[in-house]
């Protein structure tokens, strides 16, 4: 069954007026054949197809500068596309921007973390790499109507972009605020005539996207399908290591054990599937 948002918008309409709940809707939907498929193995994939049980990152802040940060980020929103709304009016610009990876303060990266008078002042006022977080139990994946938020057998949390209808039930789930909306056309044009995807960046073997749908970090699973490191550990110079966190003799496992990590709000159960080494120097490990 094939379903487009005109379709999903009459059959809630309709459904509300017969004064039938919203969850008998979508679980209809869901009965329905909707549920979205797994990617097909590569025989080139990073590990072999039923191998790897969860794939996950761990970022040492220790190893990155402004530098790495824009690298990273350039690095991994050119091989997707992703559109650079640098050319809006500020005000505009932080509403609608479209990010996949980005930073921000130790505060706001981790506001629930325990308020410390002696914490290291370097690393309170120190920018931290944003992701989505490929939760174990994503929050996002529950609330999706249509299914086109889905978490692979690896671990990682895909983002179908033709069957999304633009709900942004997703992402008010996400506790992170890891997902952006397509407010404007990302195939379009700003005020001036830019083009949000400037043509000689292009990538011509990924997809773009469209007016009114959701995208995010799907840690470059078609990269991964070709035996390659996602785009952002691979230029980090060591400071983003990728690997399967279930397997022990992983680099990423070892570094978790050696090393003294935090996860963002784990206290809500969503068990992201990102690792921070935040600091300690020499101290460290």
């Amino acid at each position: 069954m094939s379903i487009d948002r005109r379709q999903f918008l009459k059959l809630v309409g309709a459904s509300t007026v017969a004064g039938i709940g919203g969850a008998a809707v979508l679980n209809g939907l869901r009965n329905n054949g909707l549920e979205a498929a797994q990617t097909s193995p590569d025989p080139r994939s990073l590990k072999g197809a039923g191998e790897v049980t969860r794939w996950g990152f761990v970022v040492d802040m220790s190893k990155l500068n402004s530098e790495d940060y824009q690298k990273c980020i350039d690095a991994c929103h050119s091989i997707h596309n992703v559109p650079d709304m640098g050319g809006l009016p500020e005000e505009i610009r932080k509403k609608q921007e479209v990010k996949w990876i980005w930073t921000d303060n130790f505060e706001r990266t981790f506001p629930t973390a325990p308020e410390d008078t002696y914490q290291n002042i370097e690393l309170k006022e120190k920018n931290f790499f944003l992701f989505c977080n490929h939760c174990a139990k994503p929050a996002c994946v529950r609330v999706c109507p249509t299914k086109a938020t889905f978490k692979r057998k690896d671990g990682i949390v895909m983002q179908d972009m033709h069957r999304c209808i633009g709900c942004r039930f997703c992402m008010a789930a996400c506790p992170f605020g890891a997902r952006s909306f397509n407010w404007r056309d990302p195939r379009g044009k700003d005020d001036k005539g830019q083009p949000f995807i400037k043509p000689e960046k292009e990538n011509k073997e990924y997809p773009t996207r469209m007016i009114g749908v959701v995208e995010k970090c799907t840690l470059c699973f078609e990269r991964l399908a070709k035996g390659m490191q996602p785009a952002c550990a691979e230029v980090s110079n060591g400071a983003i290591v990728f690997g399967d966190l279930e397997d022990p003799n992983s680099e990423v496992r070892k570094i978790i054990a050696s090393k003294y990590t935090i996860r963002r709000k784990p206290e809500l159960g969503t068990q992201p599937s990102i690792y921070y080494v935040i600091g300690g120097g020499e101290h460290a490990g």
